[in-house]
């Protein structure tokens, strides 16, 4: 079960993996480095875990709390509870989608992988906006598509204005 604790100080170091999320450059070199990446808002989060993420932590004002019981329930990790108002001067926007989770990556399969039994394939080459990486995996969804290739300039489709699209 997450260790639920609650935090009222913007400068608390545990709220770093949260810190300052409007600001591109520094959230890719972060989460890259640090080997997560965020989820925003109850369906994302829940759909993340319930997909094999491993949750680092929680963020997430009081009444959100019963929305994600059930999966603050099988993780144990810790979910930081704060007001709405410090959750906006901690991460640089508006969170009115209630929570956030940060999530450890998972290695990226091989090519060969990735390809095997692979009828219908997304690429993507140097496409570097969030928004549109993240409009075109739900498209590939849609479409159902098995598999997308990313050449290595592509945006991020784990970061967070690529997942909530």
């Amino acid at each position: 079960m997450a260790t639920r604790i609650d935090i009222d100080a913007a400068d608390d170091p545990r709220l770093a993996d949260y810190r300052d999320l409007r600001d591109v450059q520094l959230r890719e070199s972060l989460e890259a480095e640090h080997g997560l990446f965020l989820a925003e808002g109850e369906k994302v989060v829940r759909r993340a875990v319930e997909g094999g993420f491993a949750p680092r932590s929680f963020l997430m004002a009081p009444r959100w709390l019963d929305g994600l019981a059930d999966v603050l329930d099988r993780s144990d990790v810790p979910v930081y509870v704060v007001s709405e108002a410090l959750a906006e001067e901690v991460t640089g926007f508006h969170v009115h989608r209630g929570a956030l989770a940060s999530l450890h990556r998972t290695p990226l399969p091989g090519l060969d992988e990735v390809l095997e039994g692979a009828r219908s394939v997304l690429v993507l080459e140097d496409v570097i906006d969030h928004t549109n990486v993240g409009a075109i995996f739900r498209s590939g969804a849609a479409l159902d598509f098995d598999a997308v290739l990313l050449s290595p300039r592509c945006a991020d489709p784990l970061y967070r204005r690529s997942v909530k699209v």
